[in-house]
This record gives C-alpha cells, structure tokens and sequence, in this order.
C-alpha cells in the first residue's frame, strides 16, 4: 500500500486512488475543499483524473461558511 503525506500525517492508501476518491474515503466533499498535490493546486474538476502515488504530499483546505 503506498504511504502519502496528508495535511502533515502519514497515511497509506489503495493503489490507483484518485483525489476525488481520497476526499470520499476523508468523509470530504469534493465542492468544499481546496487541494494542493506536490506544491500546485489542483483545479477541482481534476481530482477524479489524479492518481496519488507513493510519497505524494497533500493539503487539504476545507471551506467554512
């Protein structure tokens, strides 16, 4: 199982997860967070084409109204 960085805390993961799948696992709804993947923010209609991999560091940023 690959090992990601997500916001500061290891975590392991399914081979082939894509962000959008991620948030889902995280209970996270895709409209209200903000991603960043490896330093570069990832427009929100990419999350189902990314896939995380090994050693991937992400921040997640979750909107509050």
């Amino acid at each position: 199982m690959p090992t990601i960085v997500v916001n500061g805390k290891q975590r392991e993961i399914e081979e082939g997860l894509s962000i959008e799948a991620l948030l889902t696992q995280l209970d996270l709804d895709p409209r209200a967070v903000a991603v960043e993947h490896n330093r570069r923010i990832v427009e929100r209609e990419r999350y189902d084409e990314i896939v995380v991999e090994q050693g991937d560091r992400l921040e997640i940023v979750r909107f509050v109204q």
